[in-house]
């Protein structure tokens, strides 16, 4: 039987979701605390994998279980919350059909970069300050190309073990919520490592007047991921939602 969980988490301290042999990972995090409520070793399967200091609003994982859990979902939810680290929130447990997989029957990812142009002593461990003066007019110009291309190579990290790296993009934009504030939201069916991060650090060279939309053409074309600009700070990412 199979199992969805959908959580949320600040992946500050952690080093990334994926368990690691030397670092707290999220991924370990909820498998020791279900282990422990549902006593069995209960491997779990993520949606994706968040690199260290990226953080979630939506993630999924699921879990099976070769019986009916003895508890509902709700209580197994709050079970899991009275255990987990406070950085990790589960929302909420549902039973899904044993054929729905948590990674590959997901049909989009949407991740969100927030950026703000004046210092602000309230969101600085999750925004990435400016010091540049951006045309996010350009900029927003450059990321509409992205949707008429679908080989990423350009923006997949370096010595990444990957069979494709193709990739369809449905949403690329710059939005402002406040005078000083802004996201790059970004949808896609699947994403490359490093590749949002790497795709906004090309953008910001767009907009720093440090490339023309012609170079940010010529680097999509050339699938070489040292034409394009460097990769962004993890700590102003977030995986904002997943869709099946």
């Amino acid at each position: 039987m199979r199992y969805f969980i959908h959580l949320s988490y600040d992946g500050t301290r952690f080093h990334g979701w994926q368990i690691q042999p030397n670092g707290i990972s999220v991924e370990g995090e909820l498998e020791r605390s279900l282990s422990t409520i549902l006593r069995e070793d209960t491997d779990i399967v993520g949606a994706g994998r968040t690199d260290a200091g990226v953080h979630a609003r939506h993630m999924v994982a699921h879990f099976d279980s070769a019986s009916p859990l003895t508890t509902d979902c709700s209580q197994l939810a709050y079970k899991l919350n009275r255990i987990l680290p406070p950085d990790i929130v589960v929302h909420k447990i549902e039973r899904v059909n044993d054929d729905m997989h948590a990674r590959f029957s997901a049909t989009s990812r949407t991740y969100h970069y927030y950026l703000c142009t004046e210092r602000n002593a309230f969101n600085r461990h999750y925004t990435w300050l400016t010091h540049f003066n951006l045309d996010f007019t350009l900029m927003n110009e450059a990321a509409a190309l992205l949707l008429e291309h679908d080989d990423f190579a350009c923006f997949c990290k370096s010595h990444t073990d990957v069979k494709t790296t193709l990739c369809n993009v449905t949403e690329a934009r710059w939005i402002q919520t406040s005078p000083t504030e802004w996201y790059f939201r970004i949808r896609a069916n699947r994403f490359l490592r490093n590749m949002v991060r790497a795709v906004v650090g090309t953008l910001i060279e767009v907009g720093r007047n440090r490339m023309t939309l012609e170079d940010f053409r010529l680097v999509l074309e050339s699938k070489k991921r040292t034409q394009a600009g460097e990769s962004m700070p993890a700590h102003a990412l977030f995986l904002e939602k997943i869709e099946y």
